[in-house]
């Protein structure tokens, strides 16, 4: 560095220490301003360091806890037991110091840290849409179960009573045919009981159709994002897949509904089938209710967030229970390919969407389905 740069710079540096100096022996009012106090930070950490945390430090444990008051702290295998057993046995706050030593406060904080952990890392592999992989299974394992080719799954509704409602939305979360107010699940279940949807969150007075309007369940069909798998049925190809549903929900052509009044054999044959078929999702309604009890017991918690994270730890234990048990067709070869995300304008987004929505509610595809299966069972059973 040259001699005049060196000049300038002690000159800026004289000037800004003369300057600090004035401010700080500068007073207004009588009231002297704040001074700047310089703290090695440097120096305190590596002095922390050597007292409490090196190899070598100068203070013990116990020595850190009395001086930090610091309480024992609770291993996280006590943690996971005392979330896993409010999850499967229903077990209340206050029965977990029994055993387990555990406070009302730290219980409720094991459970609630344990569904954001499972939420975390099984997000994308145990709750999921199906991929193409997926669907030719589904198609195949349905179709060899219970004969209906096509068919993703069975689509319904489930109930959870909400004990700590507030007073306010006590109203809205209430139905006639309940006698406590509860939140509603919609799930799509297969016959292995693997759920592939689900949605949770809305008002127990609403009904399944109200549910549907509101669900994410063909958002991927209609942003073209969900492989279209064809099938036959009667010898007549359709373009994707179908749900088994019940009779409120609406005459769309991914729904296959039975017969309010079979005229004819044919029908009464098919609605019976359908119904056995449908059976699947209330059977893994049970099967979630009974493995988590704390599904069968209203809720006590106070945020529907929390409700919501407990839901969906108890489908994804679900499912990882099912592959565990080696039930899922789709357990030593599967490879989960996430949906491609076309790149198109804002109008062709629309434009897809709107083509997809109307094949979605295309009434005459779902007459020609129903009636095609129909005439498919019915080929079944003669040929049976």
């Amino acid at each position: 560095m040259s001699s005049s740069s060196s000049s300038s710079h002690g000159d800026f540096t004289n000037y800004t220490l003369n300057l600090l100096d004035q401010v700080d022996n500068s007073s207004d009012d009588g009231v002297n301003s704040r001074r700047y106090v310089h703290r090695d930070h440097y120096d305190a950490h590596n002095r922390l360091m050597d007292d409490y945390f090196d190899e070598s430090c100068k203070y013990t444990e116990d020595q850190f806890k009395h001086h930090f008051r610091m309480r024992a702290s609770i291993s996280p295998h006590l943690k996971i037991t005392a979330a896993l057993r409010q999850l499967a046995y229903g077990y209340t706050l206050d029965a977990l110091d029994e055993y387990l030593q555990m406070s009302e406060r730290v219980g409720r904080e094991s459970l609630l840290n344990f569904t954001m952990c499972i939420i975390d890392l099984y997000n994308s592999d145990y709750l999921r849409e199906p991929s193409l992989h997926d669907i030719q299974r589904l198609y195949e394992g349905h179709e060899r179960i219970h004969g209906f080719p096509g068919m993703l799954g069975s689509i319904d509704c489930m109930h959870w009573a909400w004990a700590k409602c507030p007073v306010a939305w006590r109203g809205q979360y209430m139905r006639g045919d309940h006698s406590h107010q509860t939140i509603m699940l919609e799930a799509v279940a297969s016959y292995d009981n693997w759920i592939w949807h689900a949605y949770f969150g809305v008002a127990g007075s609403n009904n399944d159709l109200n549910v549907l309007n509101t669900s994410d369940l063909f958002n991927s069909m209609l942003n073209e994002e969900m492989p279209d798998v064809p099938f036959i049925a009667n010898g007549v190809e359709y373009k994707r897949g179908y749900y088994l549903a019940d009779g409120i929900y609406p005459t769309w052509a991914s729904f296959v509904k039975g017969f309010s009044s079979a005229v004819d054999e044919k029908r009464t044959y098919f609605t019976r089938q359908q119904a056995a078929a449908r059976k699947d999702v209330k059977r893994t309604f049970g099967i979630l209710q009974g493995r988590w009890h704390i599904l069968q017991q209203p809720a006590r918690a106070y945020a529907r967030n929390q409700m919501r994270r407990l839901m969906y730890t108890c489908i994804r234990l679900h499912n990882i229970i099912i592959e565990d048990n080696g039930y899922n067709f789709a357990v030593n070869d599967w490879v989960y390919e996430p949906p491609q995300h076309i790149q198109r304008t804002w109008i062709e987004r629309c434009d897809a969407r709107a083509r997809r929505t109307r094949e979605l509610l295309d009434r005459e595809v779902h007459e020609g389905l129903q009636s095609d299966l129909v005439e498919h069972l019915w080929a079944l059973r003669e040929f049976n």
